[in-house]
């Protein structure tokens, strides 16, 4: 798997064409062809691809591969509150 993180990227061109690798690696680990993977998820062989070689999806679709490839709880993390980075900022909050 790719050891980007996403909060390191600075671009969303960067962050989107990170999870479409680590998106591919999972579904060569996991044995999916694109077109199973497709089938699986109920999206088209050519969303699928595109995604793959741009990082460019809708949200619909890619919530549908992420359950296709048993990674739904990694969709509830989205927008959730950032971890602190500092004691101030612990501090600041409990005011």
């Amino acid at each position: 798997m790719s050891s980007i993180q996403l909060s390191r990227l600075r671009l969303p061109g960067q962050a989107k064409r990170d999870v479409a690798t680590r998106e591919k690696e999972l579904r060569k680990k996991m044995g999916y062809t694109q077109l199973r993977l497709a089938e699986k998820a109920g999206v088209s062989l050519g969303s699928l691809r595109r995604f793959e070689q741009t990082g460019d999806i809708s949200f619909a679709s890619l919530v549908s591969i992420a359950y296709a490839l048993g990674c739904q709880d990694e969709l509830a993390h989205l927008f959730t509150k950032p971890a602190y980075r500092s004691i101030q900022e612990v501090l600041d909050e409990a005011r």
